[in-house]
């Protein structure tokens, strides 16, 4: 084995750089590596006239604004068809004096609605039987059985009224349904690993494979209390109401929409099948996205807490308020909405 060098034959130590900085001390640094002092020049003071370099001393650099406050400086958009307290996410959704027709009559249904969505917010409409809720929530998806008569849809930027149902879906808005379709012969594997991919082409995202979407779904059955055998059998097809309803809001999370629009997710559910689907949906939301659901009931209103609550009476919006609305409602019933 080789012995180690002798002093007499050991090698002077290299300077090593360390990001440009030499780690040796000072008197064994050759001199191309020691650091040589700036020239002399006289400090920026010193070329002020007399009266100024007293107040170039005892100058400070100016503080950093928090951000908050750049945020309150910068302009703001206008917000007038939102109640005031808004949160700070952008503008999702844009409805202004929308009209609209039963396709086949032409009896108009919706009157002239004005409603703001902004990402992170949970809406609720309430509001009798007939009074085009659920009509309201079919004319924003594209349902082809009514007909936009006037005003304007703005989803994200787009043009809701330019584009076709699948396309209003792709770009981001869902819709659960009060009573959901039964498709025989498609599994709810196929059915949705179908739907998320055709999303994810939208997004110019690379597909799933069915074993890749398979863990990416399997998740998603934990958040709603459902068994993997679930995602064996047909769309709906032998589905009680409950497991129709939790089946809508697998879809919900497995899609990804930024909207989501709820019509009667509480109807034919118990209180323990309620609180599943509540449980989902409040998971699933985030400061980007949304929910507007409708509602006949406050019990599903103290599961999902809206931050504003819409009365809507002959295809109007009429009131807007909080959650308190609710409360008055299920106290007194529709007839002190005139004293809210």
């Amino acid at each position: 084995m080789a012995s180690p060098p002798s002093l007499t034959t050991a090698q002077p130590p290299m300077a090593v750089s360390l990001h440009g900085r030499c780690t040796l001390p000072p008197h064994l640094l050759p001199p191309s590596c020691r650091i040589q002092p700036p020239p002399s020049t006289p400090p920026l003071s010193s070329k002020l006239p007399v009266p100024l370099r007293s107040a170039a001393r005892r100058r400070r650099p100016a503080p950093i604004a928090p951000r908050c406050a750049v945020r309150a400086a910068l302009p703001t958009v206008d917000r007038a068809a939102t109640p005031a307290g808004s949160g700070d996410g952008e503008l999702l959704l844009e409805v202004r004096g929308l009209t609209a027709v039963i396709a086949e009559t032409g009896q108009e249904i919706i009157k002239g609605v004005d409603l703001a969505i902004y990402e992170g917010e949970v809406h609720a409409i309430m509001g009798k039987n007939g009074s085009g809720k659920s009509t309201f929530a079919k004319v924003l998806v594209g349902h082809p059985d009514y007909e936009v008569t006037g005003g304007s849809m703005m989803f994200k930027g787009e043009n809701l009224l330019e584009m076709e149902p699948e396309n209003r879906s792709l770009a981001g808005l869902f819709m659960s349904f009060q009573s959901p379709v039964e498709i025989p012969g498609v599994s709810n594997a196929d059915f949705l690993n179908m739907a998320y991919n055709a999303r994810r082409r939208k997004l110019n995202q690379p597909e799933l494979s069915p074993i890749e979407f398979w863990a990416y779904v399997y998740p998603k059955l934990d958040l709603l209390n459902m068994k993997a055998d679930f995602l064996n059998r047909n769309v709906n097809e032998g589905f009680s109401g409950g497991e129709r309803k939790r089946n809508e809001i697998l879809q919900l999370a497995v899609l990804g929409a930024e909207l989501a629009i709820l019509d009667e997710i509480d109807s034919g559910l118990d209180v323990d099948a309620l609180r599943d689907v509540a449980k989902a949906v409040n998971g699933l939301l985030t400061p980007k996205n949304s929910v507007l659901m409708i509602t006949h009931y406050l019990r599903l209103l103290e599961f999902i807490e809206p931050r504003y609550v819409h009365v809507m009476e002959n295809g109007k919006i009429v009131k807007t308020g909080d959650i308190s609305i609710a409360k008055t409602l299920e106290k007194e019933g529709f007839k002190a909405i005139s004293e809210i």
